[in-house]
């Protein structure tokens, strides 16, 4: 008797098309011989444990991804992203050609795109009152009235060899993968940079010094960030724009390139660049403006 496929739906129910599209996902999957099961979730997401999954589906904005990679991805879960939000650089799968491209991925022809994630963690004391892998990036930022917080910044080259960068006084940081790359960092001013590249990238946030400038690192260094003393506000992190963790004075941000990745069904570098020329208006016409991130469920 042939082992029984799964599938698991992320579902954002903010979507008015996600309840018809996971019936007829489920529907079709049902009848080639999978069991099927939906997670489904409203303006914030919550814990979900996925078990064991051939194959899960993200029905929604690049949010939803974000979302649906650190679920899965820790477990060798490949994710087919549909779009149904508006900027779509992640979720990449029109929700009319998800059945042509879930056949090619059964057939073992679809394209899978492997995306560096970061381990993200923060030191206090002796604790770690937060670990959580992101796709997208982390930000350390002011959460109170006064802007401006002042951040060492450092960076791990090898096992005990610790090159200072610098200290910042700005609006916040970023440390960002190249698929966060083009979002809130690329607002902020930092680079575009190819999804599929093994790097890391360090932006502030409006630095009062104008020297300081985004820096991409090899994802190998890990990003080390200390929040300085008598801070003039509060200062919070904030992982793939949907996990928050206030920090304190002394907190190390540890950010690590992941012991896996996140594998994006359909998402290869001509989907990336075509995204790029339309989002943005390369071609002509409007681009979109603002940044959306982790808000675009």
């Amino acid at each position: 008797m042939a082992e029984e496929k799964r599938a698991l739906l992320f579902v954002n129910k903010k979507k008015s098309a996600a309840l018809s599209l996971e019936r007829e996902i489920s529907r079709i999957l049902g009848g080639r011989g999978y069991l099927v099961r939906s997670f489904s979730f409203d303006s914030k997401t919550e814990p979900c444990n996925p078990g064991e999954y051939d194959i899960s589906f993200s029905l929604g904005g690049d949010g939803t991804v974000l979302y649906a990679a650190r679920t899965v991805s820790p477990l060798g879960v490949p994710i087919m992203p549909v779009n149904l939000g508006t900027l779509g650089f992640i979720a990449s799968v029109h929700p009319g050609g998800w059945e042509e491209t879930f056949l090619r991925w059964e057939a073992g022809t679809g394209i899978i795109s492997r995306r560096l994630m970061l381990e993200i963690s923060v030191e206090r004391g002796g604790a770690k009152p937060l670990v959580h892998s992101c796709l997208n990036d982390a930000v350390v930022s002011a959460s109170g009235i006064a802007k401006l917080i002042r951040l060492e910044v450092s960076a791990e080259t090898s096992p005990g060899k610790q090159i200072d960068i610098g200290r910042f006084r700005a609006d916040g940081l970023i440390v960002a993968t190249p698929t966060g790359s083009t979002g809130y960092s690329v607002a902020a001013g930092g680079p575009i940079v190819d999804p599929e590249m093994d790097a890391v990238i360090i932006n502030p946030i409006c630095p009062f010094t104008l020297s300081n400038r985004p820096l991409v690192v090899p994802s190998g260094e890990r990003v080390i960030a200390l929040v300085e003393g008598e801070q003039r506000s509060s200062v919070l992190l904030t992982v793939d724009g949907q996990i928050t963790c206030p920090l304190e004075p002394g907190d190390r941000i540890i950010a690590r390139k992941a012991p896996f990745t996140a594998g994006l069904i359909a998402s290869d570098r001509d989907v990336f660049y075509r995204a790029l020329r339309t989002k943005l208006a390369w071609s002509g016409g409007t681009a979109h403006a603002g940044y959306e991130g982790g808000s675009d469920a």
